[in-house]
């Protein structure tokens, strides 16, 4: 155990990383709260995610005014979006003004990682080490590291013979990269690659993708914003502010009209055929049963596979994109633009690894089936070790010098997605168990971090010293999550949620399915009880000066 005299700082709390959860953390806590802060961001700069997704055509899926801060009135009212679904470069811009104008540069320490976090049992406290050696002892350790910032790259037998250039999605050079007349593979077709794909085929030569399995792509009836509209809702944000938090989705959608098994063809056609043409993810609310009835989910799903079939020339092409062995919403949807009539370029390739596996990368290309295929760059739209990964990333050490990473192998616990038992004054900004990424995620990521707030003040008011998770707290809510997620489909494939992308790594349901407002009145209701399921230990002296 590190000792107190090789400390170079000691704070109230330490912040990992500087994307919307960590500068939201840094603003109340240190703002807010009068905490003695210390942030550390591996980046250098803030935006977390939107930071290091730089790859062609990233851009948020969902709408630019609701994703977004809700904390300052001012905050809303002054910044201008200009897109329906805003670019990444608009959403870093974002996060720099917010950066800028609550003066948070200051307490970040940028280009630097957290390696290790040891807690130390005599003092209570953190002992957290950084990759440059830095030391700094912390009451309380908050973790804003993001659910999709661990990149995945497959392991490909050759990969390092490949003499072109080797790229992911969620590592994009910062100063771009020039596909002009270059033959370009793209490995994926998840969210990111639905949004790359399009835009990097109107630059290379020739683009040929890799698909394992067809994701379902909604228009995304992307647009510029209309000023008539957004002074209509900055007019109303407070009262949308709270409807969102109390929502399912943390966003604003229409309502269902109804059972699509109880309705008529007729009727049903319409209204898929409206919300079809205003693009966006609505159209997954159309009907009440669609997520909870395999045969009224496939009259969602056939409609969107006569779509595709519209839209792609050939039909064996066509049936090669068209989902067939999930119900839509088992696997995330994706919201894309131009998508599918990519494919009817004459520069585009379409391979099916199901039935021509990838084997091998060589010098020249990527050997799928019994051909290969040469070319010049490599994109890997291969997603990322979600929700877990970057925690893991750090050694962390609890209790008796327990790892987190290892605890966490079989099975990745946290009461209420907010902390792990045997890990005191830890906290998980959208970690295992919690909605996070299952909703619009800054929504998430306030009511986390404003739990944490008003938890801290309890800390402070109560002279607490220690805050740890209850063993049986934490088994209730594991069992909890597991048994929600029955309800959904998310559950019944294999997907990023379950870990299922990741060789090796435990198949558990990693996220809180409930929905953001049953989700919130849960945690209300936990600390409104004084903090039930949590061991809360008092201490001589304040915790919080």
């Amino acid at each position: 155990m590190t000792t107190a005299q090789e400390v170079d700082q000691t704070v109230d709390a330490v912040v990992i990383g500087a994307g919307f959860a960590g500068m939201y953390a840094l603003h109340r806590l240190r703002d807010d709260l009068g905490l003695d802060v210390r942030v550390f961001e591996r980046g250098s700069g803030v935006g977390g995610t939107w930071f290091w997704n730089r790859y062609p055509g990233a851009r948020c899926d969902v709408e630019s005014m609701y994703y977004s801060y809700s904390f300052s009135e001012d905050l809303e009212q002054e910044w201008q979006w200009t897109e329906r679904y805003p670019t990444q470069p608009e959403i870093l811009d974002y996060a720099n003004h917010v950066a800028d104008r609550f003066g948070l540069r200051d307490t970040i320490t940028f280009d630097t990682s957290v390696d290790r976090a040891d807690f130390d049992e005599g003092s209570n406290t953190w002992v957290v080490t950084t990759d440059a050696g830095e030391v700094v002892r912390a009451k309380f350790l908050i973790t804003a590291v993001g659910c999709l910032s661990t990149s995945q790259l497959p392991a490909i037998d050759g990969l390092s013979d490949f003499t072109g250039r080797i790229l992911h999605t969620g590592q994009w050079p910062h100063e771009g990269v020039d596909l002009e007349g270059k033959r370009v593979a793209v490995i994926g077709t998840g969210s990111s690659g639905v949004q790359a794909i399009p835009e990097i085929a109107r630059q290379a030569q020739h683009l040929t993708v890799f698909q394992r399995t067809p994701p379902f792509v909604l228009p995304a009836g992307n647009r510029p914003l209309d000023p008539e509209n957004v002074a209509d809702i900055k007019s109303r944000y407070r009262d949308i502010r709270e409807s969102v938090k109390n929502s399912v989705a943390g966003t604003i959608v229409e309502y269902p009209i109804g059972s699509a098994l109880e309705l008529d063809e007729e009727t049903r056609r319409r209204e898929l055929d409206r919300r079809w043409a205003v693009g966006g993810s609505d159209i997954m609310a159309t009907f009440t049963d669609t997520s909870v009835n395999l045969e009224a989910n496939a009259v969602l799903a056939d409609y969107v596979r006569e779509r595709i079939a519209s839209d792609v020339k050939s039909p064996d092409l066509a049936a090669h994109l068209s989902p067939q062995t999930y119900p839509i919403g088992a696997k995330r949807i994706c919201i894309g633009t131009d998508y599918y009539t990519t494919y009817n370029r004459e520069n585009v390739t379409l391979v099916d690894i199901r039935n021509s596996p990838i084997t091998a990368v060589t010098a020249q290309g990527i050997v799928a089936g019994d051909e290969e295929h040469e070319v010049d760059v490599i994109v890997f739209a291969t997603g990322y070790d979600a929700v877990t990964g970057a925690i893991n990333g750090i050694d962390i050490n609890g209790v008796g010098g327990r790892s987190l990473r290892e605890t966490w192998e079989t099975n990745p616990q946290a009461y209420l997605g907010l902390s792990s038992a045997g890990f005191p004054n830890l906290f998980f900004i959208t970690g295992p168990g919690s909605p996070s990424v299952l909703v619009n995620v800054i929504v998430s990521i306030e009511q986390h971090v404003d739990w944490i707030h008003d938890l801290l003040i309890h800390v402070r008011d109560n002279n607490i010293d220690r805050v740890e998770a209850q063993p049986a707290a934490q088994d209730d809510w594991s069992a909890h999550i597991a048994e929600r997620s029955q309800s959904s489909f998310l559950s019944k494939t294999a997907n990023w949620q379950t870990g299922a992308n990741i060789p090796g790594k435990a198949q558990v349901f990693l996220l809180y399915v409930g929905g953001m407002g049953p989700y919130r009145k849960t945690c209300d209701e936990v600390a409104a009880a004084g903090y039930t399921g949590f061991t809360l230990t008092p201490a001589r002296q304040s915790a919080i000066a």
